[in-house]
This record gives C-alpha cells, sequence and structure tokens, in this order.
C-alpha cells in the first residue's frame, strides 16, 4: 500500500482546529501528529503533499443527488459518471443517491435498476436511499431487508399526485415498519392535494411563467406537510428527516418538535440560502433555471434558514443536485410552469458556498465541516469512517485554499448541465486537492480520478436517534 502523509496545514474537523499532519496508509487515515511528531514518516512515505496555509478537511458527504433522475419525460442530466466527477471537483467525495421504485413493482426491482446504472460509473463512493412510490405489503416486507443490505432510509413524498405521492395511510404503514427495523424515513413535505388546485386554478387564469411555481407552492403548504410529518411520525414511533426544508414555517414546525424531544431533522439546501423567488421571475423565461421543489422563497425566509442551521434545528446543507438543462428540459414548460422540470444542480459548487458562509460570519469553520461532512455521515449511517478525519476512517480529504478567489459559472464547471445557478457569483475559497480514499482524484485545476474508482456503500442506520 502507498503512504502519503499531508503536511503543514490546518485540519478542521466538526470538532477541532489543529495544526497538524496527517498519514495516509492505503486506503485510511492511520494518524494524526504534530509536525514535529510527524517528521520521522517523511523518509518513510511514498508520497508528501504540501498543505501550508490550507485547511485539511474532510471530503463532503452529500445525503440528497439525483443522478440520471426520471422526471416530466425526461431524466436528469448528469449521469452517475459526469455527477460523481463533478462532486469531486467539488469536494465531495461521498454522495447517497436515490433509487426508485416503480409504481406497480417492488423496491427491489428499483434498486436493482440503480446499481446497475451507477456500478462501475462513480468517482466516488456513494450508497442509495430508497423512494417508496407505491406502498403495499410485499414493499413493507421488502423493507426490513433492504435495511439488512445498508439501505437504511426511505423517502416518501406528499407531494407529486399520480407520480410519487403517498397518502398518509401508506405513509403510516411505511413509518412503523421504519419503527421496527430502524431506517429513517425522509419525507418530502408539501401538501401535493392542495398544490394542485392552485396549480390548476393559475393556469386557468393564464398565469403560465415560471414564477408562478413559487406561488402556487405556498409556505403555509410546506408548513401544514411538515407539521403532519410531524404528528405521523410520533404516532409510528419512527424518526423523521424531512428534506429541503425551504420556509421559515416549516423550520418552526422542526425547531417546535425538537424542542420536544423528537427524533426529527430538517435539512436545508444552497439554492435556499443563495437564491430567492426573485430568480423564479428572471425575465425571457430565464426563471425556469431556477425551477424546484419546494420551491425558492422570498428572501426574508433566508434569515430563519440561517438562525436554524446555527441552532441544529436544521441539521444539514445537502444539495438535491437534480440537474436539466435550460435547453430542451427547463423548455418543456414553455407556456405552461406545470411542465418545467424540477430540480436545481448544485452537487459541485456546496462545499464552496458554504465556505462563503463561513467568510460573511453566517457560520463558523467547523460549523462548515459539521453541516456538509460529518452530521450527514452520522445521519446516514456512514461515520467515522466517512465525514471526519480520524485514524481509522477512509482517507477521503480536500486540501482547501481559503484565500482562493473564483467565479462560478457554467463556462468552468464540470456538472453536466448548461446554466449555472450562481452564475457570476463571487467565492472566496476553492478546493485544491481531493483524497478519496486515499487516492488523488483531484489536484490543482487537474482531474486525475476514474469511473469506478468509487464503491457501493452498505449504510448503517442513524446515529442520532434518542
Amino acid at each position: 500500500m502507498s503512504r502519503t502523509i499531508i503536511r503543514g496545514g490546518l485540519v478542521i474537523t466538526a470538532t477541532e482546529e489543529t495544526h497538524a499532519d496527517v498519514l495516509v496508509d492505503g486506503e485510511q487515515v492511520t494518524a494524526i501528529a504534530a509536525p514535529a511528531v510527524a517528521e520521522q514518516w517523511v523518509s518513510n512515505a511514498d508520497t508528501v503533499i504540501d498543505a501550508s496555509g490550507h485547511y485539511v478537511i474532510p471530503g463532503g458527504v452529500d445525503g440528497h443527488t439525483h443522478m440520471q433522475m426520471p422526471f416530466g419525460g425526461t431524466f436528469a442530466s448528469d449521469t452517475f459518471e459526469t455527477g460523481t466527477r463533478a462532486a469531486a471537483w467539488g469536494g465531495t467525495t461521498t454522495i447517497v443517491d436515490f433509487a426508485i421504485q416503480p409504481v406497480g413493482g417492488s423496491p427491489r426491482e428499483g434498486l436493482d435498476a440503480w446499481h446497475a446504472k451507477a456500478d462501475g460509473q462513480c468517482a466516488i463512493d456513494y450508497g442509495f436511499h430508497m423512494i417508496l412510490s407505491d406502498v403495499g405489503d410485499e414493499a413493507l416486507k421488502e423493507m426490513d431487508a433492504l435495511v439488512a443490505e445498508g439501505i437504511t432510509s426511505f423517502k416518501m413524498f406528499m407531494a407529486y399526485p399520480g407520480v410519487f405521492y403517498s397518502d398518509d395511510g401508506r405513509i403510516l404503514r411505511a413509518m412503523q415498519q421504519a419503527a421496527g427495523n430502524g431506517a429513517l424515513t425522509m419525507m418530502h413535505a408539501e401538501n401535493g392535494i392542495a398544490i394542485d388546485v392552485l396549480v390548476q386554478q393559475a393556469l386557468a387564469a393564464g398565469r403560465t411563467d415560471p414564477r408562478f411555481h413559487g406561488q402556487v407552492r405556498h409556505p403555509l403548504l410546506e408548513a401544514e406537510a411538515t407539521h403532519r410529518a410531524i404528528q405521523l411520525s410520533r404516532v409510528a414511533g419512527a424518526p423523521l428527516y424531512v428534506v429541503h426544508v425551504s420556509a421559515a414555517e416549516a423550520v418552526a414546525e422542526i425547531t417546535r418538535a425538537r424542542d420536544n424531544g423528537l427524533n426529527v431533522f430538517g435539512e436545508t439546501c444552497p439554492q435556499y440560502l443563495f437564491l430567492t423567488v426573485e430568480d423564479l421571475a428572471r425575465p425571457e423565461f430565464e426563471g425556469a433555471k431556477y425551477v424546484c421543489s419546494t420551491p425558492l422563497r422570498p428572501a426574508e425566509h433566508q434569515a430563519d434558514l440561517w438562525r436554524a442551521l446555527r441552532t441544529n434545528d436544521l441539521s444539514v446543507v445537502s444539495t438535491d443536485h437534480c440537474p436539466f438543462c435550460f435547453k430542451d428540459q427547463k423548455e418543456l414548460g414553455r407556456g405552461d410552469f406545470s411542465k418545467i422540470p424540477n430540480g436545481i444542480p448544485g452537487v459541485e459548487n456546496r462545499i464552496d458556498l458554504l465556505h462563503q458562509a463561513v467568510v460573511e460570519g453566517r457560520i463558523d469553520r467547523r460549523r462548515w465541516i459539521e453541516l456538509a461532512c460529518t452530521t450527514p455521515a452520522r445521519m446516514f449511517g456512514l461515520h467515522p469512517r466517512k465525514g471526519t478525519i480520524a485514524p481509522g476512517g477512509d482517507a477521503d480529504i480536500v486540501i482547501y485554499d481559503p484565500r482562493a478567489e473564483h467565479v462560478l459559472s457554467a463556462e468552468t464547471h464540470h456538472m453536466n448541465v448548461d446554466y449555472n445557478a450562481y452564475e457570476g457569483k463571487r467565492i472566496t475559497g476553492r478546493v485544491r486537492t481531493v483524497l478519496s480514499r486515499g487516492e488523488v482524484v483531484v489536484d490543482d485545476g487537474t482531474y486525475t480520478g476514474r469511473a469506478g474508482h468509487g464503491r457501493f456503500l452498505a449504510r448503517d442506520t442513524c446515529q442520532y436517534l434518542i
């Protein structure tokens, strides 16, 4: 096995910041030591990486991506190959994607299909959640077997009637099953039945532009569904993880539940922290680029999201990376906003955007790592193998230049999509070198990784349950 030493950097984890050197033996971290102690390692090293003036941080864990996802008659434009390569460029070394149970089929059938898509294609390690879109007796029985195989989280939708939607009875039954097998229930919390009424009313009145996507998906319909999901989880005695929280009113529901000691967790995404409903109103159909669900909100919601990230009422920042090209894909919704494929690209930009929040004083450096690396690893049963720098853990390590400035742009990003949601945004901080299980996959502007390096991760259950 090759031996690598990372020297001279500031090692940052969720709990510590220390000037130390890191020894990597093969695929794992074997030691962290003060530079004077680490000096004895140098003569036996195959590679010495100089991290002077840089941060040495864990590889990012993005717990919410959708590679090659079918939606609205098309597919997300990033494959597992292109999407995981872009993730690596941005300092993310683990993703957890969503396998989809087909309506009329079994969860196993959906999982097998996603394994076939990802196997041999990924540049970084990956796991799967399972989307339950057709809850019945057989699907419930399969949940136990899937948990035993490391698929330990199951997502359901209160939105999208006729596609992914589950009614309260199906949600309750799945949560009851999860209470028995230790799985984490993930919820897309929007009142889809009510939203569909508002969609049809808007279209009938000639309100067809992208900006109306945000208006019909009212914040109170996110809050109502979040409240209902929490109550169902209480009845079932099961933990709950609410995905892509965007509205202040939904944050309040999660905060109340956590104040009452419930196993309820919330996630938000960079688009809700850095973009607003004004982007949906961009002229010449440009707003279609910003159509996602839950939708972008008015700017005043962002203060509540940032506050909740500081207080841990929101625990994770994932991307919900689900890219569709503006040309030929987002354009499917010209004249009818309800036909615009829902999704925003971002897997490459998350680490940088959250570091920008450090620069601006919204969070500190350890919270940056906690939100982007450590908490998602613990939430989804991957810690301490992932999400930290510690002896025995995988050598997923990023050397990060905190002073480098760059501008986010579709001209320079590596995601397989023809626009960048943060086009023109100036960022301070940039990934320099990325190691995935000890192998350098990005180094100083050069990609050295390969499809097939990434391995499937069988996950343990959530490590936060009380």
